[in-house]
């Protein structure tokens, strides 16, 4: 039985003891057994302990964390107690018209009170002297908090911080000197000794009146826009931010691991918009029981995939890579989390027929998603035939052998580049969608592509990059000042993959709302600063100018495919672009044949196929 249930169990058994050992007992002490007639009596025994219980389940009174409580809580759990006593003294007056007297009901409600009090102050001693103990065994626990913080937030969340930095004084050498929170009636007041001297616009001014060294962030609910125009804020500072947890972690996580659980603030907290949730877990019972290859599925987006199809019940998951180090480490992941998950790693290229012929006839998968695909533009435009020969070719072959084997859906997934593309990169992927939109014309299987943005933390992007430069001491070079992309997380982007192969009818291409293209200025001065310093001081920028194939900005649609809603307003589907199908076809056969002699440039043959393509001669 999972811990938790059993603590819940267990409180349950004991307040409803607790209630009825504390009625016997008023009733002892005040002497009236005598005058109480037994159905009274049976009918009290019985009721005051159930209310108790019912009463401390409405006011919450078992999801209360206890070795962090403090005043509210023990006047939470009194108001209860009150509220059960009214309850009880109604029900005694309805059912037998007369009730206990007064010192009866008074007594009973302060023996249950005291025994409840004493057993919750008890487990909270117990279990802090018990975390104090490990700590000390246990230093890696808090090491990531020290010197004077601020905390941004005054609610439950800073509460329960500020108890275990208190609690655990000795083995963290941290002090709380202020907190912070845009509430004006809190401004002024204190929270375990700790005054709330001011709201966001204090930040600055107090940060250097306390002599502050870290800001923790400790507002969960807050939206990401505040998040991160109060961050933005802090970033002056100079100081070192971190993001609690959230409550829900805070109640799952074991205690050793709070103070641990702190993050460093990243970059995505700095976006500026809420995190995409497309609850694809309502739309993914199709996954449930089916065979389903992800080719590229060692990759950032393909290892994810995995990751999440895991979690849905597949009848058989196999990974297909090129690159073994990376298959090598999806699997032992998948093997460490998922013991139960029938899985097959298989390594091989999607540029090899016969290979992939193999693959589909013995394992017959019902879905396939394809992620396998060369994707850095500033190698891809000094590689052209390379990037045709793996992405354009290779996802030829793998729709052919989905049509062929009776693959129920072929999910494709596209990048914002292959709209208007300007490197061979994002030609390569809109040819890609052309035979997706092909296949699914002439094929019982449901082909569809999944186009999004850039994605953050994924390999050879820009954050990485960023990241290494800066623990170089810089400098960090941005190709323009003005450049701007669409950014979303890894999370995100593959939650939208499934989501596309979950509805899709075919022939769609999905994009999901990204909100506003960020500019990738801004992005490596927040970077500077989330690492301590500050931007053109300490580290430097440099412009470098746009990359061979580099555009400014990205589009998501081309004009002329229009977007259609979607039930899920965030997602939008792009209206298929109509074309020659039966000579892109015989283009491609010409294109597969030109690109094995490496003296031809096939950019010229390309823009035949792909007329919004244009690049530099």
């Amino acid at each position: 039985m999972n811990n938790r249930y059993f603590s819940l169990i267990a409180s349950f058994l004991y307040d409803f003891i607790t209630a009825l050992g504390s009625l016997l007992l008023a009733l002892t002490v005040e002497s009236s057994f005598r005058q109480i007639d037994h159905r009274m009596f049976l009918f009290s025994v019985f009721v005051w302990p159930f209310l108790v219980v019912v009463s401390f389940y409405l006011f919450k009174i078992y999801r209360i964390l206890w070795r962090f409580s403090g005043l509210t809580e023990l006047v939470r759990l009194l108001f209860a107690l009150l509220v059960a006593l009214a309850a009880f003294f109604i029900s005694q007056m309805a059912v037998f018209n007369i009730c206990y007297r007064l010192d009866a009901f008074l007594l009973t409600l302060f023996f249950t009170t005291f025994f409840t009090v004493a057993y919750r102050m008890c487990l909270k001693n117990f279990l802090n002297y018990r975390d104090s103990k490990r700590n000390h065994t246990e230093d890696q626990s808090h090491n990531n908090l020290s010197g004077n913080i601020m905390i941004i937030g005054g609610g439950n969340a800073a509460s329960m911080i500020m108890n275990e930095i208190f609690h655990h004084g000795d083995s963290m050498s941290a002090k709380v000197k202020c907190m912070i929170d845009d509430n004006p009636a809190k401004i002024g007041s204190y929270i375990s000794s700790v005054k709330i001297v001011g709201d966001r616009n204090s930040i600055i001014e107090m940060a250097k009146k306390y002599d502050i060294q870290t800001i923790l962030f400790a507002i969960p609910s807050c939206n990401n826009k505040q998040k991160s125009e109060i961050l933005n804020i802090c970033q002056q500072t100079g100081c070192e931010l971190k993001i609690v947890p959230s409550i829900y972690e805070l109640m799952n996580d074991a205690p050793t691991k709070l103070a641990a659980k702190i993050r460093n603030v990243e970059i995505e907290d700095l976006l500026g918009r809420e995190p995409i949730d497309l609850q694809v877990g309502r739309v993914m019972d199709y996954v449930a029981g089916s065979v389903v290859l992800v080719t590229g599925g060692g990759g950032t987006i393909g290892s994810e995939l995995c990751r999440q199809l895991a979690e849905h019940h597949p009848k058989q998951l196999i990974i297909f890579d090129i690159y073994e180090n990376n298959a090598y480490d999806i699997q032992n992941e998948l093997k460490r989390n998922h013991p139960q998950l029938n899985l097959v790693t298989l390594i091989g290229s999607v540029r090899d027929s016969k290979r992939l012929e193999c693959v589909f006839e013995k394992y017959r998968p019902d879905i396939v998603y394809h992620a396998a695909a060369h994707k850095h533009v500033p190698l891809m435009e000094d590689s052209p035939n390379e990037t045709i020969k793996n992405n354009v070719i290779g996802t030829l072959k793998t729709a052919r052998c989905a049509d062929k084997y009776g693959v129920k859906k072929f999910v494709l997934i596209s990048t914002d580049k292959a709209v208007n593309p300007t490197n061979i990169m994002g030609a390569s992927k809109r040819m890609c969608e052309m035979v997706v939109q092909t296949y699914n014309n002439r094929s019982k299987t449901e082909f569809v592509a999944v186009r999004f943005g850039n994605v953050l933390g994924s390999n050879g992007s820009v954050i990485p990059l960023f990241k290494k430069q800066i623990k170089e001491g810089g400098p960090v070079t941005v190709t323009d000042p003005d450049i701007i992309r669409y950014f979303m997380t890894i999370p995100e982007a593959v939650t939208l993959v499934l989501q596309a192969g979950a509805t899709a009818k075919g022939g769609e291409i999905f994009v999901l709302d990204m909100g506003k293209p960020v500019k990738i200025l801004t992005l490596a001065e927040n970077l500077i600063k989330l690492s301590g310093f500050t931007p053109y001081q300490d580290i430097k920028i440099e412009f470098i100018g746009l990359r061979p194939g580099e555009k400014l900005y990205e589009e998501m649609l081309m004009a002329e495919e229009g977007l259609q809603e979607t039930e899920n307003k965030l997602i939008k589907i792009g209206r298929p672009i109509e074309f020659d199908e039966e000579k892109f076809l015989a283009d491609l056969d010409n294109l597969y044949r030109s690109m094995y002699d490496e003296t031809v440039d096939i950019r010229a043959m390309i823009q035949k196929i792909v007329p919004t393509y244009h690049y530099q001669q």
